[in-house]
């Protein structure tokens, strides 16, 4: 009544009260999205005397022919395939382990999470440091078990330092597998397990026929959601490798930043950002018609 003597219909109020927040999204994700695709199919180096020219898809063409981005979706698709499944294999395993009765599993559950809400920055700056060839806590550690001989310099090798950063990254993320994996496991009916124990079935027996069929929906959310992170990962290589050594840390997202801030490439940035979107759409799409064919299969 009170919308009425206003002069405002209920479909007038909600388009007000929505305006705000759809103001926001046009600024922050859609304008730069439409930008980002004109400079693509643009000229927008800034050291070119055609910027303006109008390309069309010559810049992917460009892209897709060039060695370097085909070196740095390898280096990405390895981050992504080993830093993946360590941290859905261990999220899984510290799970069953939390969905367990024992003295103190709540507070481990507590502390699970730290991990997970540190940020990425400050995830990266501890690692650089615990990575550190002269006064690093890890070398330290080592050498006193009488493992290392000597302190080692962990990111001056192009394959190690790779799997130094797919370990932190796997030490931040890894909490996030763990809490989708724990509350899907809450709500696994107990009777089920008690049924299979009367049956005599063991334990990998329970897990393997009860536990894992029931968790494949979560563990394909949780790969979906993990594979667009990872692709867009920036921030633990900007600030423990910077694409070193010898470019053997240069994964896509690190490429597109140099050649827009280091290169002034603008378009050729442009390009790779939504190559790399086409991939990830790709990834997801592909695990959607795995995870539905493997329903399929199971009813």
């Amino acid at each position: 009544m009170e919308l009425r003597r206003q002069g405002l219909s209920e479909q007038s109020f909600a388009f007000l009260i929505l305006l705000p927040a759809a103001v926001v999204i046009f600024g922050v994700v859609l304008f730069p999205l439409v930008t980002t695709f004109i400079y693509s199919l643009q000229n927008m180096e800034l050291i070119s005397a055609e910027k303006g020219k109008f390309l069309g898809l010559l810049n992917y063409l460009r892209v897709l022919r060039s060695d370097w981005f085909w070196q740095a979706l390898g280096r990405t698709m390895y981050f992504t395939v080993v830093s993946l499944t360590v941290e859905t294999v261990l999220g899984l395993l510290i799970a069953l382990l939390l969905n367990t009765r024992f003295h103190g599993v709540g507070l481990l559950r507590v502390l699970i999470i730290i991990p997970w809400a540190t940020p990425g920055i400050v995830t990266a700056s501890i690692w650089k440091w615990i990575y550190n060839p002269e006064y690093g806590v890890l070398n330290a550690v080592l050498t006193r078990l009488h493992i290392l001989g000597q302190y080692r310099a962990w990111l001056s090798d192009p394959f190690l330092a790779m799997n130094m950063v797919i370990v932190a990254d796997v030490w931040k993320m890894t909490p996030f597998a763990v809490i989708f994996f724990l509350a899907a496991l809450q709500f696994i009916n107990k009777s089920l397990y008690e049924a299979a124990t009367v049956d005599g079935a063991g334990v990998f027996s329970r897990f393997w026929h009860i536990t894992l069929p029931y968790l494949v929906p979560t563990m394909a959310v949780v790969v979906v959601m993990r594979t667009m992170e990872k692709f867009k990962a920036f921030d633990v290589f900007y600030v423990m490798t910077r694409g070193g050594p010898a470019n053997g840390t240069k994964v896509l997202v690190y490429e597109a930043y140099l050649k827009a801030f280091s290169n002034l490439q603008y378009s050729i940035s442009s390009t790779l950002s939504y190559l790399i979107a086409v991939l990830v759409l790709a990834f997801t799409i592909a695990y959607v018609r795995l995870l539905k064919r493997g329903e399929a299969s199971d009813s």
